[in-house]
């Protein structure tokens, strides 16, 4: 998964791309998870699931303006795979830390919530993890105004920034939109029922 991302991003040719694959390797998002109980909720889920929405956002736009995917595949790679960044953290601090129970095992070890193996660091101050992507990317790269427009509104009716997105939905956005729900709701649940217990 690292090096499709990897690969990915470079094919961008933007400047600075280095550089924030650098930081996104000290900073660990390749290992952190997606979310605190719901999809992909594991060491590595951000990475597969941003790798999800990438290739669910391309066959989207292939599909629904094929003449036109040319011109949207850096954007469509960068937004796909940089929309979740601010889930890895800031600050030196991880976006989610793992979730131990009050009670121990047999040898006295922390027991880790198994319904929920992860909950938001409460070192870290409340921005959404929307804003802190926005952020982190560009310290390194620019975004065109609609990356920017789409990472920062991705989550749609489901963020915090919903009230300012309905009605002034762009191209991109919907595209990112529909694929982050589409790999969350559908294909990354569809993977966790295959899984053998």
């Amino acid at each position: 998964m690292k090096e499709k991302i990897r690969k990915l991003l470079l094919s961008t040719k933007r400047e600075g791309i280095f550089s924030l694959l650098t930081w996104m390797e000290l900073n660990g998002f390749y290992e952190a998870p997606c979310s605190t109980q719901h999809h992909l909720c594991k060491e590595g889920g951000l990475a597969e699931h941003s790798i999800n929405v990438f290739e669910k956002m391309d066959d989207l736009a292939i599909c629904l303006d094929e003449k036109n995917h040319h011109d949207l595949i850096n954007s469509i790679i960068i937004c796909s795979l940089l929309h979740d960044i601010g889930k890895c953290g800031r600050y030196g601090k991880a976006y989610y830390v793992e979730n131990y129970l009050s009670k121990k095992d047999k040898e006295g070890n922390p027991i880790r919530s198994e319904a929920k193996p992860y909950f938001t660091n409460p070192d870290l101050l409340n921005v959404p993890h929307e804003i802190r992507s926005i952020s982190i990317i560009e310290k390194f790269i620019d975004l065109t105004e609609e990356e920017y427009y789409a990472i920062l509104y991705h989550n749609g009716l489901y963020g915090d920034l919903k009230y300012q997105i309905s009605g002034k939905e762009t191209e991109l956005y919907m595209l990112l939109h529909f694929a982050d729900m589409w790999s969350s709701r559908v294909v990354e649940v569809e993977k966790e029922e295959i899984q053998p217990e």
